[in-house]
């Protein structure tokens, strides 16, 4: 029995195959698996921190609208603490109420006009806006080489 160059070269690889060797094709299937698993766990990993990083964000935002509401609460209670201290050292009742009255549209009056000043302050996004009419001259001025040539039906 004679044995062929190619017959030789099938011997040689089902050796090499026998001998624990993986295939080229093995091998990109195999390291397109190893990818695969290590870019699910990437994702599952970034999912597990997000989700702590939004839930203590809630749990924080919550804490800071309950201190807010106790604040405005409070207020009132330290309001009319202010006005009977007015009273206490002298002041008619009428006019301690009346003075803490004042000082809060003193306060309200104080607020609108930083807050005006804040408003008046605001600006278009200049620098953006240029950049979007410079990218939409620049469009409209390339030519347009990626038109398709129309079929005429015959």
């Amino acid at each position: 029995m004679t044995v062929t160059p190619e017959a030789n070269r099938s011997a040689t690889r089902l050796d090499a195959d026998a001998a624990g060797e993986p295939s080229i094709g093995q091998l990109v299937r195999d390291a397109s698996e190893s990818i695969s698993t290590i870019v699910r766990g990437e994702i599952e990993l970034a999912k597990l921190e997000l989700r702590s990083s939004v839930k203590n964000a809630g749990v924080g935002i919550g804490l800071f609208v309950a201190a807010g509401v106790l604040l405005v609460f409070s207020l009132t209670f330290g309001l009319i603490a202010l006005a009977e201290g007015l009273i206490t050292i002298g002041l008619y009742r009428w006019l301690g109420y009346l003075v803490v009255f004042g000082f809060l549209l003193l306060v309200i009056g104080l607020f609108v006009v930083i807050g005006i000043r804040k408003v008046k302050r605001v600006k278009a996004p200049q620098q953006t806006i240029d950049t979007g009419k410079d990218t939409v001259a620049y469009l409209k001025s390339r030519p347009k080489s990626t038109e398709r040539p129309t079929q005429s039906s015959s």
